[in-house]
């Protein structure tokens, strides 16, 4: 209600500033695009996780919804083109800036921010999952049947089932797989599989993990998580190695190392680093011993 008038203006104006979308979904993912490069430009207090929410709205509905997290300390509106100072006086009555801001085209010179823009976390995150759908098109699904298809093979696939452990890693389900036969680097998020409390919650904490209560999927390979901000993917250890005797812990990395060579091929092949964590400091030096390549932190979660 507050800026049913301001906003009606806007969307009229934008309608009329807009060429018509192409047929289907493309319209509205080219607009999404288009509301996350302009809203990167903007620094927003939340990192921008109301912009990513809102961004398939036409700009003047995502503004009116995001306004109040914008740091307008940082900005300095100027209503070059005398627009907003007739539009209506709901717009007057918060002020100048939301008017000008959710403007179909800003005018240079409208919106001046003050201070260098670091582009929120949420924004570059859907910026960068947008770049990685495009750069591959095939692995992200962009045809459909063969998406669909995939989709109805793992469906009707079951599992054998297997004897539960400690850190017990399931067989990685089917993922999609791009016209070569390789496997997909599109991250995939999927459920903990690994029904184990202690081990899921420090994956989803210390990274932290940017899907919490999920696994990923990627390259083939099944990671505990994929970090925050990062293209860094996770494989986690919880187990009480400390206690194991000497042959046990042995056998315990010789078995480690096989899985966490295979799994950050796979994250190295789609451009990922890879990171192992494990508990203490006794078990971090065990695998440094045998393998100092790996990239390797104390965790210090506990079970």
């Amino acid at each position: 209600m507050r800026f049913r008038a301001c906003i009606a203006l806007l969307l009229l104006l934008s309608a009329c500033a807009t060429s018509a979308p192409t047929p289907g979904t493309r319209g509205t993912r080219s607009q999404r695009r288009t509301n996350l490069e302009r809203a990167a430009e903007l620094p927003w207090t939340d990192g921008g996780r109301c912009v990513v929410r809102e961004a398939s709205q036409p700009w003047p509905v995502l503004v009116e919804r995001c306004y109040r997290t914008l740091d307008r300390d940082r900005i300095e509106f100027h209503d070059t083109t005398g627009r907003c100072t007739v539009a209506s006086t709901d717009a007057a009555a918060v002020g100048i800036g939301f008017c000008v801001l959710a403007a179909p085209e800003i005018a240079v010179g409208a919106v001046i921010v003050l201070g260098v823009v670091v582009v929120g976390v949420a924004i570059k995150e859907a910026l960068d999952a947008y770049e990685l759908r495009h750069a591959y098109p095939e692995e992200a699904g962009t045809s459909r049947g063969t998406k669909v298809a995939s989709r109805e093979a793992e469906a009707q696939r079951k599992p054998k089932p297997e004897p539960a452990g400690q850190d017990w890693q399931p067989p990685v389900p089917p993922v999609p797989v791009d016209r070569t036969g390789r496997a997909s680097c599109e991250p995939v998020p999927v459920p903990h599989a690994g029904e184990d409390d202690p081990h899921d919650e420090c994956a989803d904490r210390f990274p932290p993990n940017r899907y919490p209560g999920m696994d990923v999927l990627l390259g083939g390979a099944r990671f505990d998580a994929l970090q925050v901000g990062v293209r860094v993917l996770w494989e986690i250890k919880t187990h009480r190695f400390d206690t194991y005797n000497a042959f046990v812990q042995d056998r315990e990395i010789e078995k480690e190392l096989k899985q966490l060579r295979e799994e950050r091929a796979a994250a190295r092949a789609c451009g990922y680093d890879f990171v192992v964590g494990v508990s203490t400091g006794a078990h971090r030096l065990a695998l440094l011993k045998q393998d100092p390549t790996f990239k390797i932190v104390v965790t210090r979660c506990e079970r």
